[in-house]
């Protein structure tokens, strides 16, 4: 035993220094999933309510589906671009756009696109329609003279564009892009992503939802 010991000292001797701290990886993972969640927190709630949507809607879906009313909504895992805007406006702030669409168009149908040959109001479907969703947010006093200037742009913006010819509509992030353009969070086509999208289309309309003072009676 003697020998061990003084072997062991030797060795010490000959080059080991101290010992290291072995540092706590679980406590270093703790602290970066709080910052991640302060971060997240510190997000507006229309974001939020959009950004929790990628990992849940994953399939691009576009079939008509009866809903519920109001409150309806298709399967979490599938949608359209629209989808991604009724569920945050439905979650984070409170906001039923397949109620207030139908309210609306009940009451003025004929303001609203006469695109799909429809007689009266659908509450299944108007609300996840583009166009019908610019002339509801216009018809509320929504609009913001966005244009190319990136700086005109707020977390929690809605923007509608033309990919092709075809209406998109997406929710404006409080992340940035390289060029410090904020980027999106919409289904293109794959689910629901956040990316560096907002200038890349045509735009056709840039809105600032406002829980309160609608201006439609």
């Amino acid at each position: 035993m003697l020998n061990l010991m003084i072997g062991g000292l030797a060795a010490c001797w000959m080059g080991c220094g101290p010992m290291e701290t072995v540092p706590d990886i679980r406590s270093a993972s703790a602290a970066g999933d709080k910052i991640a969640e302060a971060e997240e927190n510190a997000s507006p709630p229309i974001v939020r309510a959009a950004r929790r949507q990628i990992e849940e809607t994953t399939i691009y879906d576009p079939a008509y589906v009866r809903l519920k009313y109001p409150g309806g909504d298709v399967p979490r895992e599938r949608g359209v671009c629209t989808d991604v805007v009724i569920r945050a406006l439905r979650e984070g702030a409170g906001m039923d756009l397949q109620k207030l669409v139908h309210e609306d168009m009940s009451r003025a149908f004929n303001q609203y696109p006469a695109i799909w040959g429809l007689k009266k109001p659908d509450p299944n479907i108007d609300h996840r329609r583009v166009p019908n969703l610019i002339a509801f947010f216009e018809r509320q006093g929504f609009t913001v003279g966005g244009g190319k200037d990136k700086a005109n742009y707020l977390p929690g913006d809605v923007v509608t564009c033309l990919v092709g010819n075809r209406p998109h509509i997406m929710v404006v992030s409080d992340k940035t892009a390289e060029d410090g353009t904020l980027q999106v969070i919409h289904n293109i086509g794959s689910g629901v992503k956040e990316e560096a999208a907002l200038l890349s289309f045509k735009l056709t309309g840039h809105f600032r939802v406002k829980k309160d003072g609608f201006n439609v009676p």
